[in-house]
């Protein structure tokens, strides 16, 4: 790829030559994948109702940063 990103799936158990897989790279996917999903919780992030990329940029900027203080919030 030219972004020098590949794909870290894990091969099925019967394929033949398995493609390279990490489970470190794995587990940190799924964290990426579920903070996505949380923050599309916002509806105005998943609608995108900000026509400046700068303004719509900074409420994905608050809206992580209220999922990172409700996270702190629950631990404590």
């Amino acid at each position: 790829m030219k972004s020098g990103a590949w794909a870290n799936i894990p091969s099925k158990s019967n394929r033949n030559n398995p493609i390279c897989f990490s489970p470190y790279l794995y587990r940190n996917r799924n964290g990426v994948e579920r903070f996505f999903n949380r923050i599309k919780q916002c509806r105005r992030v998943a609608m995108r109702y900000d026509k400046l990329a700068a303004n719509y940029l900074a409420f994905v900027q608050l809206a992580s940063i209220r999922l990172g203080l409700r996270a702190n919030e629950s631990t404590s």
